[in-house]
Formats: C-alpha cells, sequence, structure tokens
C-alpha cells in the first residue's frame, strides 16, 4: 500500500477494500443517540434532579447543537419513564416511581439468575475475565473516592456477565428501563458500607460461579440485588421532594 497526498492508492483488490473501508468508516452514533445518553447519566446521577424544568433551548445550548437532536433526546426518554413533557408547556425530569423499580428489578434478578446458573455450568474461568477487571477497576474507584467511576463500572461487571452468557441485548432492555432503580442506587451509594457490600457480594457471585456451587450463587445474586430496594421507603422519607 503506498500514499500520495495523504490519500490511499490499492495495490491490490484486497488493498482496494481496505481503502474503501478508509473513506467510509464505521458509522458514527447520532448526535440524539449521544445526547440521550448524557442527559440519561446526568437524570441517574442526580445531576438533574426529579422535578426540576429542562428546557430544550438551554440543553441545545449546552450541548452546542440544534433542538432538534434534544428533542429526539427526550423523546426517548420520556419513552424510558425519565422525562414527562407538557406539549406547548415544559420538560420535567420525572419523580422517581416505587413501583416502577420494583418491576425493573423484578426483570433484573429474573435475568441475572438465569444469566449466572448459565455460566456456572460452564466453569470456564475464562468467561469471567471481564467482570474479574471491573470488580477490580470498582476496587481501584472506592479507594480513590470516586463513587461516579464506582457506579460505572458496577454497570460494567454486570453487563460483562450477561455478554459471557451471550444475551447482551437482554442487558440493554433491562438499561432501558432501569432510571428509575438507577436513582434509588444513586441516592443508596453514599450510605456507610454500601459500596463495600457491593463489591463482597460481587466476588461471592464470581466464586459460586467459579465453584459452580448453584444455591450459594443464587442466594447471593438475589441478597445482591435487592439490597436497595430493602432500603427503598427510608430512601424515600430521606428525599420526599424526589418521589
Amino acid at each position: 500500500m503506498m500514499t500520495k497526498n495523504n490519500m490511499m492508492v490499492a495495490d491490490s483488490p484486497d488493498d482496494d477494500r481496505r481503502a474503501r473501508l478508509v473513506r467510509h468508516p464505521v458509522r458514527r452514533v447520532s448526535a440524539s443517540q449521544q445526547i440521550h445518553d448524557s442527559l440519561r447519566d446526568r437524570i441517574v446521577s442526580l445531576e438533574l434532579a426529579p422535578g426540576q424544568n429542562l428546557s430544550r433551548i438551554e440543553q441545545a445550548e449546552f450541548y452546542g447543537v440544534s433542538q432538534t437532536p434534544v428533542r429526539d433526546a427526550m423523546l426517548k426518554l420520556e419513552e424510558e419513564g425519565l422525562l414527562v413533557i407538557y406539549p406547548q408547556s415544559k420538560t420535567e425530569v420525572s419523580r422517581i416511581d416505587l413501583d416502577h423499580a420494583r418491576e425493573t428489578q423484578f426483570l433484573r434478578l429474573s435475568l441475572e439468575l438465569e444469566v449466572t446458573r448459565s455460566l456456572s455450568k460452564r466453569r470456564d474461568p475464562s468467561m469471567l475475565k471481564a467482570a474479574r477487571e471491573a470488580l477490580a477497576s470498582q476496587q481501584a474507584a472506592l479507594r480513590s473516592g470516586k463513587l461516579d467511576l464506582f457506579s460505572r463500572f458496577d454497570k460494567s461487571f454486570h453487563r460483562s456477565l450477561c455478554e459471557a452468557a451471550g444475551v447482551p441485548d437482554l442487558w440493554q432492555l433491562i438499561q432501558s428501563r432501569s432510571g428509575h432503580i438507577d436513582r434509588l442506587r444513586s441516592l443508596n451509594l453514599p450510605d456507610p458500607g454500601k459500596p463495600s457490600s457491593i463489591l463482597a457480594y460481587h466476588e461471592k457471585i464470581l466464586s459460586a460461579i467459579e465453584d459452580g456451587d448453584t444455591p450459594r450463587l443464587e442466594t447471593a445474586v438475589r441478597e445482591h440485588l435487592s439490597g436497595t430496594l430493602a432500603m427503598a421507603d427510608k430512601i424515600a422519607e430521606r428525599h420526599p421532594e424526589f418521589f
């Protein structure tokens, strides 16, 4: 392969194919999807609090785009239950819906029980490599006091298990419904001992998978995923303005 004025010149059919790939890269994520993801992160982290007014004009200025991708992102977030759009009036961040959180938790528990059971039957340590790496990153984030990173690696841990089991799309389905339970977790995470408890359960889950110990595994998964909802009423008492 030769280059001339930074343009690629093909020397063979294979080179020609590669050149076309270079000139026509894989499609990038759309602006509306990027804004959706960013807004969702800001809502889940409570940077944008429940009940807060969200101006499309202000968000377009914030992201440096036209109002169209912001509108599209907001419509998608409304479908996910994270925004309430009043036509020709205003848009607000939704309040946390405990019933919705419980439904999503039921769905997630069902999925993760089956995912981890599937992995425990295979007993292939290589399939847990990404989960082990995510757990190590969580531990480092906690040592640094960076709970935002801790939370991101927490999702990476659970997502990697779904990917190892061959069902990554089901993880995405759960995530599309998890805005309310995720905000509960954001409120629960700073509580004393909560991050350490999460790390301990992640280790229990991985160890049980590696040992092929299904009863111990199911107990760990159930206890781990039920922790935040068990505190839901107390969290709501502490932050009534969010519910």
